[in-house]
């Protein structure tokens, strides 16, 4: 068996920031009826019920 070093990966502010045009969207999943979907896909009037949603946490 072999043994590898791996790399230590450090957050710091050192940490180079992407400028916004070398960014990319990330797509937004969702469960609808049991099945999970992009929002992306949904029609007109699902992307609308989509982003009015409230979210919300209940207490134990």
């Amino acid at each position: 068996m072999f043994q590898q070093q791996l790399p230590t990966l450090h957050a710091t502010s050192t940490q180079p920031v992407l400028k916004e045009e070398e960014r990319t969207r990330c797509e937004i999943w969702t469960r609808v009826m049991g099945y999970h979907r992009p929002v992306s896909a949904f029609n007109i009037g699902k992307q609308g019920e989509f982003a009015e949603r409230c979210f919300f946490r209940e207490r134990p």
